[in-house]
């Protein structure tokens, strides 16, 4: 079911903080920029996956609450999928709890969905199905 790892999420309070540490201290550069819902997001290539750097638009997002709880740090794993429609009915009847019911939108035209930590181990999940270039 998993192409690959798409991206490990971080959460942080500053992106362009973020992006200038990555970038000052690994030589990561920011390949591109994108804002879904509630969320600013900042994507670094290394090699075949990438770091997403999220950080909260609003005081009421899920990342600002997830810094609240946990503090700055990993959130989320991300794992490509051919579709990811068939791939989050194939988890749900298999007993895993999913965030998501439907895909929805995602960063660059995606499709996501996100599965419940309580069934993966504390790890957030999040399942992408890229834009089909033609």
């Amino acid at each position: 079911m998993f192409k690959k790892i798409d991206h490990i999420a971080i959460a942080v309070k500053d992106i362009e903080s973020a992006i200038l540490f990555f970038k000052e201290r690994y030589g990561l550069e920011t390949t591109s920029q994108d804002t879904v819902g509630d969320t600013k997001a900042a994507f670094l290539p290394i090699g075949d996956t990438r770091l997403e750097l999220v950080q909260a638009v609003t005081p009421e997002g899920v990342i600002a609450k997830h810094i609240e709880k946990k503090g700055e740090g990993i959130h989320h794993i991300a794992f490509e999928v051919e579709d990811v429609g068939s791939s989050l009915e194939k988890v749900k009847s298999d007993g895993v709890a999913c965030i998501d019911k439907v895909p929805r939108k995602g960063a660059h035209d995606s499709m996501v969905a996100f599965l419940h930590p309580n069934s993966n181990y504390g790890i957030l999940v999040e399942l992408v199905q890229h834009h089909k270039k033609e």
